[in-house]
């Protein structure tokens, strides 16, 4: 049978994709074969088809799970038989083990997908050495490389133990290579004679876009919104971030699930399977998730925080679009996360260090860069790109940045570089241009070159830029094995003898971003409208004074700010401002929605509604255990030390509750505090005060009472009056 009719009769398809027909008769043949191929590009299928042709049994070796699952789910849907494959790993009980066993060594499995550690044990070494095994497949193989955007040492013992199994062919697999890490791959499998099959790594029908990490939640709620129907996936770098993004948009009306390796397997697997079904549109997941996972109308893929590394990236970006359809991908960029990242390098082995900082230099140039994305990304892995091809399929080409003349900027450059001896990274080579005399510097001597301090014009930015860009037209090489020094090219030693004119771009200002990490709330206030916020203290000074209620039990400034920048004028909407909660609009809100409403319609103002993301309520086990405690009568001081807290963490939390809407009811506790003229005192202060201000009632009171005994008859006052 031809791999053609193989192809039809075990796949359905009528043609193969790309290289892969060469690929497969490559792997028939015998012989060592090496495939680089962009997610979505049809990988699997270069070994799956040989194996089901091939006698034996074909060893893949997979790093997740998740990914064997998945493949071996989608292999047994094509065969009546259940047993042509099998995974072997750490979640199979004693007797499943056995059950695989039999499989194969009955010759009826005809792919095992194992982990890389499941293939170290003693015992399946020795089970696979009888077994008849056809060759081995290496999936994810940059796994093998420390420059590789994912390494795993056991990946480094793969050829050794092959040799102890069986004399048979290798296939390796992967979607990202740089040059480096293809080169790394070959030799430590040891097949530096294979085959390489390289497709391109351009996926035209991918969107690129970077926007600052400010509002973050927000922009991802409206983000997916706008994409209504569509199904995305969601990446961020901690298993806390992924579950409270998924609560954000669950509570904004969005179907989304969590995915990280902090849940049990069996919940992983209802979600994964909840996503590939279509029962909801969003993933929100560590790197852990996608591998693998063979969903082609993936039309997002977001990054909640920038990825490690362009591989990284690249690779997550590659679930989008695989169908050749639709395919956005917009990740959030801000330094203070790429600083984050470099804390999580310290204490590792020097070399290692290195490596991840080079890595993270990468993608930080990537996210500042003012270039079109694509040329960058393709640059990165090796592969030439005219710009003009991109047809506006990334946001640098589709919005371009101001141009400029850089001949004599970029001629500095080179020349710096030359003059220093072409031994340094690019963050000296600025110190050298901008005359600063860092202890690094010094050591060098660089201070007494000619070059030194002659571009102090410009600043560190500015430079960052020519380097990017010099770099992109092959004018200078980053050598990645010494971790990023800068040499010249045989083009920018030309460049320096035959200067002609350079087009640069200016990069990207990425320096508007959140200073902390919000995790849903209302996002962005929006441009405040002053004359609507007049109206507003207007309207709470008449109903204050009707109700004899001091304004701030009503709303407090902030709200009535916020209301001025959202203009809610539902019910449901007002509760998502803050400090308004269920309770508070339905007790003083009708007026204040219709005075909006009134307001809406009479200047014809389009309301950022698509803006308002509902928050996501606290669902701290402290307020819950407050809250029970506090309906139990126990002292605030021992529900403060069960949670190994402070009595003022206590009353923080308690304050926060109450201003939400919810009722408290502390009288258990200010009873045994404050005797009854001295706790209605305090209540008619609140009562009359223009201000909930404690440091005034502090004073009105000159210190007769203490901060928390304040704090608390406040609590008990809005709770009353205003919840």
């Amino acid at each position: 049978m031809s791999p053609k009719e193989a192809l039809t009769k075990y796949f359905g398809f009528p043609s193969f994709k790309g290289q892969q027909e060469s690929i497969v008769e490559n792997v028939l043949a015998g012989n060592h074969t090496f495939v680089i191929m962009p997610t979505g590009g049809g990988k699997s299928l270069c070994y799956q088809l040989p194996a089901l042709m091939k006698e034996g049994t074909a060893v893949v070796v997979s790093p997740l799970i998740a990914l064997m699952k998945n493949q071996v789910d989608a292999i047994r849907g094509m065969s009546e038989n259940e047993g042509i494959a099998h995974f072997l790993n750490s979640s199979l009980n004693r007797s499943e083990v056995t059950k695989v066993k039999e499989d194969v060594k009955s010759g009826v499995t005809k792919l095992l997908y194992m982990a890389p550690e499941s293939l170290t044990k003693a015992d399946y070494i020795e089970f696979l050495q009888g077994s008849g095994v056809s060759f081995f497949a290496i999936d994810e193989a940059h796994c093998i490389s420390e420059w590789g955007h994912d390494f795993r040492p056991e990946y480094r013992r793969l050829r050794t133990i092959i040799e102890e199994i069986t004399d048979v062919p290798i296939i390796a697999l992967t979607a990202t290579a740089t040059p480096k890490v293809q080169l790394d791959i070959q030799k430590n499998l040891g097949m530096t004679d294979a085959k390489v099959f390289k497709d391109s790594f351009n996926r035209a029908n991918l969107y690129y876009e970077v926007r600052p990490k400010k509002d973050v939640v927000k922009e991802i709620i409206k983000f997916v919104k706008s994409k209504a129907g569509k199904t995305g996936i969601i990446y961020c770098l901690s298993r806390k971030k992924v579950e409270e993004v998924a609560e954000s948009l669950k509570v904004n009306g969005i179907k989304a699930l969590p995915y990280h390796a902090g849940m049990d397997a069996a919940m992983r697997s209802r979600h994964q399977d909840a996503f590939l079904n279509e029962e909801v549109d969003v993933i929100v997941a560590t790197i852990a998730f996608g591998m693998g996972i063979d969903k082609p109308d993936v039309r997002f893929v977001i990054h909640h925080d920038i990825p490690k590394s362009i591989e990284s990236y690249y690779q997550e970006t590659g679930r989008a679009g695989r169908d050749g359809g639709e395919g956005h991908c917009l990740a959030f960029y801000s330094y203070k996360d790429i600083e984050k990242l470099e804390k999580f390098l310290q204490g590792k082995h020097i070399s290692e260090m290195e490596i991840g900082r080079q890595l993270l230099q990468e993608i930080v140039s990537y996210s500042e860069t003012s270039v079109c994305r694509r040329k960058f990304i393709l640059h990165y892995f090796g592969e030439e790109f005219d710009s003009d091809k991109c047809i506006e399929m990334c946001d640098n080409c589709r919005h371009p940045k101001e141009k400029f003349e850089g001949k004599d900027q970029v001629k500095q450059l080179l020349e710096c570089v030359k003059e220093s001896k072409q031994r340094h990274k690019g963050n000296h080579l600025i110190n050298i241009l901008m005359g600063n005399e860092s202890a690094e510097v010094k050591t060098y001597k660089d201070d007494k070159l000619s070059c030194f301090g002659g571009g102090k014009d410009k600043d560190e930015k500015f430079w960052n830029a020519v380097i990017r860009q010099s770099t992109i037209q092959n004018l200078v090489l980053k050598e990645i094995e010494s971790y990023g020094i800068l040499k010249l090219t045989e083009k920018g030693e030309d460049f320096i003898k035959h200067p002609y004119s350079v087009e640069l771009l200016k990069e990207n200002d990425y320096s508007d971003v959140d200073d902390v990490s919000e995790t849903g709330g209302s996002g962005g206030k929006g441009a405040m409208d002053d004359a609507l916020y007049k109206m507003l203290v207007s309207l709470r000074k008449e109903i204050s004074k009707k109700k004899q209620l001091p304004g701030y039990v009503i709303f407090q400034d902030p709200s009535l700010q916020e209301m001025a920048s959202q203009y809610p004028i539902t019910t449901e909407e007002l509760t998502n401002i803050a400090g308004v909660g269920a309770g508070k609009a339905k007790k003083f809100g009708t007026p204040f929605l219709d005075l909006i409403n009134k307001y809406v319609e009479e200047n014809d103002i389009d309301r950022p509604q698509d803006f308002v993301v509902k928050s996501i309520v606290n669902k701290s086990g402290l307020k819950v255990h407050i809250i029970q405690n506090i309906d139990r009568k126990l002292p605030l001081e021992d529900i403060a030390s069960a949670k190994g807290k402070e009595m003022e963490d206590v009353i923080d939390e308690i304050e926060a509750i109450v201003s939400s809407g919810t009722k408290i009811n502390i009288d258990y506790y200010l009873n045994d505090m404050l005797d009854e003229e001295e706790q209605q005192d305090i209540y008619d202060y609140f009562l009359e005060a223009e201000s909930d201000s404690i440091g005034e009632a502090y004073e009105e009171f000159d210190g007769d009472f203490t901060e928390e005994q304040l704090r608390l008859m406040r609590i008990k006052f809005m709770s009353e009056v205003a919840n």
